[in-house]
């Protein structure tokens, strides 16, 4: 099966689904990355020398992340970083349709619509366009994801709040996602940030907990069919 992860950041793929992606991939699946944004960039001036080496770097580090969870590609694409609302919804649709093209996926994981940082809920719309689930689409299904100090510091305020459904047990691959985590050691916090190591850890947990697991990565349903 193809698999693709949609991410509007660097590290949000991690954040969000890592043990999933790595538990897809020892299963034999194909999981692509794809990357629409900048990342940090924001931090310094358009355009400056600082932007485009922060860039760079961030793009190293996901495909270092990409290859500790087994992804077997990752795509950039460059969007202005925290500046999504900025442009046409249409041509972020376009991208994400081009990405269909490229990869076939027949389950897709984003971020979730409802999250705090409005890159993530331009990503979430734009895939909603892109992945209708139109005849003769090979997608079988559209998860949304959580991430680290966006999902919950939205708390529940902009529609629609993250409710989970769908639970996937990631006790065998957890310690990879830390390990494909550490890749971005420059976008880590100490705890107890939401995005340190010990609160993602904590958070896998918890999740677990909730549906009789270890650790587990919790989705919800967009939509799917069977």
């Amino acid at each position: 099966m193809n698999v693709l992860i949609l991410a509007a950041h660097p590290d949000d793929e991690v954040l969000g689904c890592g043990g999933t992606m790595a538990r897809l991939a020892a299963e034999g699946h194909r999981v692509g990355v794809a990357i629409l944004g900048q990342g940090a960039a924001s931090r310094f001036a358009p355009g400056s020398p600082q932007a485009a080496a922060e860039v760079a770097a961030l793009q190293d580090k996901s495909r270092e992340a990409a290859a500790v969870l087994g992804a077997a590609e990752v795509l950039h694409f460059g969007l202005p970083d925290n500046r999504f609302d900025s442009l046409d919804l249409l041509d972020v649709v376009k991208i994400v349709e081009g990405v269909a093209e490229r990869l076939a996926p027949e389950m897709v994981y984003v971020q979730h619509g409802g999250d705090l940082n409005v890159d993530h809920a331009v990503t979430f719309r734009a895939a909603l366009t892109a992945f209708r689930p139109l005849p003769g689409s090979p997608v079988r299904a559209l998860f949304a994801y959580e991430v680290a100090s966006s999902t919950e510091w939205a708390f529940g305020q902009f529609a629609p709040a993250f409710a989970p459904d769908t639970f996937v047990d990631v006790a065998a691959t957890l310690d990879r996602k830390l390990a494909a985590l550490a890749a971005y050691e420059g976008e880590l916090r100490p705890f107890p940030h939401p995005r340190s190591e010990r609160a993602v850890r904590a958070q896998a947990e918890w999740r677990g907990a909730a549906a009789g697991l270890a650790a587990a990565e919790a989705f919800a349903t967009v939509w799917r069919r069977m």
